[in-house]
């Protein structure tokens, strides 16, 4: 499983590691990826998910789910919420 968040698009990043001594050496910085399930109201379902602290933070901020996924824009989301988006605007009716 390839460490992206699919909701944010954060990804290993590569840099430094610089001792005292100022010697440098390769390392990764991961992103903080946690195991999450966030409940959707209209689909009556839960939904199992690994996002990032920033990608949670941002989907309670919205007010869950469903207004999160209604208010984000198709290009930045990955295929399984594109899909996820779909069934909820056919659920809730067009947006007017």
């Amino acid at each position: 499983m390839a460490r992206v968040c699919p909701l944010s698009g954060k990804k290993n990043l590569y840099g430094n590691k610089v001792s005292h001594a100022n010697n440098k050496t390769k390392r990764r910085f991961m992103p903080n990826l946690q195991n999450v399930s966030f409940s959707s109201d209209v689909l009556g379902a839960s939904v199992k998910v690994r996002l990032s602290t920033h990608a949670i933070r941002s989907v309670e901020k919205n007010g869950g789910l469903d207004s999160y996924l209604l208010r984000a824009c198709d290009d930045s989301l990955s295929s399984r919420f594109k899909r996820l988006k779909k069934l909820l605007i056919n659920k809730t009716g067009p947006k007017t």
